[in-house]
């Protein structure tokens, strides 16, 4: 479903403040894989998703989403195979606009748009039952304006908007790092329902090791833009915190170094 090879970015190229974020980075996931994301400060995490979403066009390299070459793709025309969570719960959705009329421009995502009065009750009922599913009480809060709800009713609504028309490819960049830890869980809880219910391939960035290792079928460390730590299925599941440490320290020769991952 997504097969990454050799991938090069170097930003600032040919000045002093040149830096190499991914330096030959290879990855393939198969259909269906939920894969954790760890690594180190500036170890490439963040700049491998905005590679797939084609923020940046890589200096060397192939990125293919479901057997689609989108190397050279455009970011607003690769986004139909996309649904993306970000860190800030502000972004993903209009703040302004009631949560109904989200959902429903997530709905139209991809689809021809044309001249129609708004919303259809039929629609309305679906998004009603659409937010039930989130238990957070939304289902009686349609016409609410999105900007109005708090960070984790937020993330759950642009969740759900992000996989309402089924991608190919989900991509989570630490989207519970701003939440509570009691909200972050329950956004993490609604995030492996949504992801097992829908079968979808999902690459979720996180600095919590713990979530890491209890989310998803697969876990891969990064460092200095490559990966070089690659565990999954039964593996990954004896794993603790201090065999991940060890494998990493193996594997890149350094200790890992993230504060934020640290004291999470």
């Amino acid at each position: 479903m997504l097969k990454i090879t050799n991938i090069v970015k170097t930003f600032n190229p040919g000045t002093v403040n040149a830096k190499t974020a991914l330096n030959g980075l290879n990855l393939e996931l198969k259909d269906g894989d939920f894969v954790t994301v760890i690594g180190g400060n500036g170890a490439g995490k963040s700049t491998m998703l905005n590679a797939i979403a084609g923020v940046w066009k890589p200096d060397e390299g192939k990125i293919e989403i479901g057997g689609v070459d989108v190397t050279n793709m455009p970011e607003h025309k690769r986004a139909k195979f996309l649904g993306r969570v970000f860190q800030d719960p502000m972004k993903g959705t209009a703040p302004d606009m009631e949560i109904a009329e989200n959902l429903s421009i997530a709905a139209r995502r991809g689809k021809k748009r044309k001249l129609v009065w708004g919303i259809k009750r039929s629609e309305r009922e679906e998004y009603k039952k659409l937010l039930a599913t989130l238990e957070l009480g939304l289902e009686d809060r349609l016409s609410s304006k999105v900007g109005l709800l708090s960070g984790g009713q937020r993330q759950a609504v642009t969740l759900l908007m992000a996989t309402l028309q089924k991608p190919k490819l989900l991509l989570l960049d630490e989207h519970t790092a701003a939440l509570d830890p009691k909200t972050a869980a329950k956004v993490l809880e609604l995030t492996d329902r949504i992801v097992n219910e829908n079968k979808l391939t999902t690459v979720m960035i996180t600095h919590n090791m713990r979530d890491a290792l209890t989310h998803g079928n697969r876990l891969i460390m990064m460092h200095e833009g490559r990966v070089v730590v690659d565990v999954e299925g039964e593996e990954k599941k004896k794993l603790t915190v201090e065999d991940l440490l060890g494998l990493f320290a193996k594997a890149s020769g350094k200790e890992f170094s993230s504060d934020r991952a640290m004291l999470s």
